[in-house]
């Protein structure tokens, strides 16, 4: 693939944003997240409240870039054989098996959505998170392969009752976590409200220019990406420094109001999640027509991509979201990128 591909490709990545702009308001910072995460070729959770356009969001992303979409909701008596198939009662009154969402797009899968994932089992999780790791599944004694597949999961975050919190460990297979927000600005909000345009999502989606982006060329353009865009020892050496601050952020003098910080941090944060920092590095250096990763780069996504992997004390754990957003923001602005 040539320079030449490669920003042709750019140029179709930042219409893609725009396009999926045009569904939902004031998301822009998600929308950008989440571009980075499919030529990242990484999965996504998704963070916010209910009805704040997830599904929208992600309808439009896959309009843009084609290929199947399907999705599942989280529930308490879901079971692992649900993603696969289900059965019915024909009208001949025989029992029949259908394909299930994991199954019916086949090799075309580009995005499932799980939708309320913590409501389901870990049994359920288990199987999801398999499915991740090796794109392949066995079933009806045939093996099944989604060599597109990105997966993204939301969690309920209001309800607590028939729950089951995602672990460490399944979190770290996530590339990103994104929050997705209600804007709090009143000019987007009153639109939002009286502007009936917002008010049909199928119609927005309709909007979208289809097919914008070939699904089934994004693994080998990723790659291209990860091999092109290059980065100094200096930023090499902050990269060191940044993951050496989640697992001792005391030795860089970083602190949080009210945190005994010699506490706070049981695991920091693991390799395959700096790894994955770094592929979202290059990927927005990229979008910047930049061939070199430089310190913002890093900081665009570095919340994103560390904070869901820290695993807190215990005692920490039920402020979670507003602990770790303060403890990345002192690592960046404590740990020095020269």
């Amino acid at each position: 693939m040539s320079d030449q591909n490669l920003t042709d490709w750019r140029k179709l990545a930042l219409k893609l944003e725009g396009e999926v702009n045009k569904t939902i308001l004031g998301q822009e910072l998600p929308v950008k997240l989440i571009t980075n995460s499919i030529f990242a070729r990484g999965h996504v959770l998704l963070e916010g409240d209910v009805g704040v356009g997830k599904t929208t969001l992600l309808k439009a992303f896959a309009r843009s870039i084609g290929g199947g979409y399907e999705r599942i909701e989280g529930t308490i008596d879901l079971m692992p054989n649900d993603l696969i198939y289900h059965t019915y009662l024909g009208e001949d009154g025989k029992p029949h098996v259908d394909e299930g969402p994991i199954l019916k797009s086949g090799e075309d899968l580009s995005i499932f959505f799980f939708n309320e994932i913590n409501r389901a089992r870990p049994q359920v999780h288990s199987l999801l998170l398999r499915i991740m790791a090796e794109k392949t599944l066995s079933a009806f004694n045939q093996e099944f392969t989604f060599p597109h597949l990105t997966v993204f999961a939301d969690r309920n975050q209001v309800e607590k009752e028939e729950t089951f919190e995602i672990p460490s460990a399944a979190r770290d297979r996530f590339m990103m976590e994104i929050p997705i927000a209600i804007p709090q600005v009143d000019k987007l909000m009153n639109q939002l409200i009286f502007n009936t345009k917002f008010h049909d999502a199928d119609k927005l989606i309709n909007e979208v220019t289809p097919n914008m982006i070939k699904f089934n060329q994004l693994n080998n353009l990723s790659i291209e990406i990860q091999n092109t865009i290059k980065s100094t020892s200096a930023l090499e050496k902050y990269s060191l420094n940044l993951w050496k601050a989640t697992k001792n952020p005391e030795s860089y003098n970083i602190k949080i109001s009210g945190i005994d910080m010699d506490r706070l941090i049981i695991s920091g944060a693991s390799p395959r999640g700096i790894s994955m920092m770094m592929r979202c590095a290059r990927v927005s250096a990229w979008l910047q027509n930049r061939t070199s990763v430089l310190p913002e780069d890093i900081h665009a996504i570095f919340h994103e991509t560390i904070a869901h992997r820290l695993v807190f004390n215990p005692v920490y754990e039920l402020k979670r979201t507003e602990i770790s957003r303060e403890l990345s923001n002192e690592i960046l602005n404590k740990v020095s990128a020269t």
